[in-house]
């Protein structure tokens, strides 16, 4: 837990100062269209915050791997984009919100759209771009070759605990009374 404390906090001041840098940016081009909008502050942000994790929240990542890490960021941060956007577009089209009217709304259902791509974007960085790779396998270098590669070692681990799951299953079943076969004499 203490290890996750240095990523998380500097992680936070990253999207701390990035979320000032979208909202200003996203307020000053609402006018161009709240989504549009939205896509463009992303753009910027997600090429500064590309920076600002690389070299500092994981700067003791191997840096041999930085076109593969640029390129799932980037995919990742296109998926945040479409959660963020999401948002902003229910906001929009389904509760009927204008950009001359309704900025404050607007803005709230931005924020609402940045946590939830936070959470997916600290997930994403965490376990798939920058963590290490063994060096007995090419690297992924696209998002889907990466999501691949995550589907795979799940499937491995399954593959490999599935007789001792069953196994355990067996001795649950033949244990009298409930209670557990470990601890039968």
């Amino acid at each position: 837990m203490r290890s996750l404390v240095p990523e998380v906090s500097a992680f936070a001041v990253i999207g701390a100062a990035n979320s000032v840098l979208y909202f200003v940016i996203f307020n000053v081009t609402m006018t161009m269209g709240a989504v549009k909008a939205t896509i463009l502050a992303n753009a910027i942000t997600t090429a500064l915050a590309y920076v600002a994790h690389r070299y500092w929240t994981y700067r003791a990542s191997a840096k041999t791997q930085v076109r593969r890490e640029a390129v799932l960021f980037v995919g990742f941060n296109l998926a945040g984009t479409f959660i963020q956007s999401g948002v902003v577009g229910v906001a929009k089209y389904g509760f009927g919100l204008s950009e001359t009217t309704d900025r404050l709304w607007l803005n709230a259902a931005t924020m609402v759209g940045i946590g939830l791509g936070m959470v997916f974007r600290f997930w994403a960085y965490r376990t798939l771009v920058f963590r290490p790779h063994p060096a007995d396998h090419a690297a992924p270098t696209t998002a889907v070759e990466a999501i691949a590669e995550a589907y795979e070692e799940e499937a491995e681990f399954q593959q490999l605990t599935a007789p001792l799951e069953v196994e355990l299953k067996v001795k649950q079943r033949s244990a009298p009374d409930g209670e557990p076969a470990h601890q039968r004499p």
